[in-house]
């Protein structure tokens, strides 16, 4: 006789209500395992108890194959039912962690920034040549073609030029033209046959000087540098220097004594004034030979590096031109040339 399968009820149990603590569901998943276990374990009983006791040899050996076989099912089954428990709590667990990771990065977007301090570059200081600096003034500077000469030879020379008058018309205008220039005011001399027109004089009043240097600035309104052409009178007259320097005080030019004589009065005045004594140190072509010019130019290179500076005046002659060529290489690499206003 075939058994009647008996049908079996199971009770479920409703689990207790998962706190939101993160160690919740894995005591559900224990819980689950135990219980599936323990309903395996009563059904291996009751059909292991059935067909031992009531059966006979013959059909217990059947019905224990049969038994067996749906012992594996029911394993299978439980097994199935565990590893889909497990999957669905493991996934529920990996929710619960992605939305807390989200929550968070929305806390920390949602936080402000404290400000942050811009990082400033200080600029790097300025390349500094530790040779001695050279000062190259070129007087009488008047006319265009002087001016392509000194330039054709891409040194930085200072030109000063000298006013304009009936033989040269276009210094100012050709100083206009540069960057940087000097002018060459003709002063009052011991003993000079040519004399410049508007030559400053001894006698001049203050008035007189202040004007002279005003029409001077309105010529080169970018003038700050002035040196003596001729001048060994007017320089060596302690009262003419001092209307001099009211004069550029107030125009807001500075003085460079050429020193055409050696009784000038500039250094005296300008300590009166609280201003340095800038003169000239070397005069490179006192003759117009060349050999002489370039023992000249070695001679400024020598003073340069004894006192760490020096002022050289020369003119824009041809064999002048061709000296301060030739000790090009020279210059570079003894002294560093320079501009006057760059001393």
């Amino acid at each position: 006789m075939a058994a009647k399968k008996k049908k079996r009820t199971t009770t479920k149990t409703t689990p207790k209500k998962r706190k939101k603590r993160a160690a919740k569901p894995s005591k559900f998943l224990l819980y689950t395992a135990w219980t599936l276990a323990i309903v395996a374990l009563v059904l291996l009983s009751v059909i292991a108890g059935y067909y031992l006791g009531i059966q006979s040899p013959k059909e217990s050996a059947k019905e224990q194959k049969v038994a067996k076989k749906e012992l594996q099912k029911e394993k299978k089954s439980v097994e199935k039912r565990l590893q889909e428990v497990l999957k669905k709590e493991a996934h529920k667990s990996y929710v619960v962690a992605e939305k807390k990771e989200v929550q968070k990065a929305k806390t920390i977007e949602k936080e402000p920034t404290p400000p942050q301090k811009k990082e400033t570059q200080k600029p790097l200081p300025p390349k500094t040549s530790t040779r001695p600096k050279l000062v190259i003034i070129l007087d009488d500077v008047s006319t265009r073609s002087q001016v392509a000469a000194i330039k054709s030879l891409h040194m930085p020379l200072t030109m000063s030029f000298l006013p304009p008058s009936k033989g040269r018309p276009n210094s100012a205008k050709l100083a206009a033209k540069e960057p940087f220039y000097m002018v060459h005011l003709p002063m009052e001399a011991m003993h000079f046959n040519k004399e410049e027109p508007y030559t400053l004089r001894v006698s001049d009043s203050q008035e007189d000087i202040l004007k002279r240097v005003g029409a001077i600035k309105e010529l080169f309104p970018r003038v700050a540098y002035i040196n003596n052409h001729t001048g060994s009178k007017f320089t060596s007259s302690e009262l003419a220097m001092e209307r001099l320097f009211v004069a550029f005080k107030k125009y807001g030019i500075h003085f460079v004594d050429s020193r055409t004589t050696a009784q000038t009065k500039a250094a005296v005045v300008a300590e009166n004034f609280g201003l340095p004594y800038v003169a000239r140190d070397v005069f490179l072509d006192h003759h117009q030979d060349k050999a002489y010019v370039l023992g000249q130019i070695k001679q400024a290179i020598r003073v340069a590096k004894a006192h760490g500076k020096a002022i050289a005046i020369c003119h824009p002659h041809k064999n002048t031109l061709q000296a301060l060529k030739e000790s090009k290489a020279l210059l570079n690499r003894e002294v560093q040339l320079v501009l006057i206003k760059d001393l």
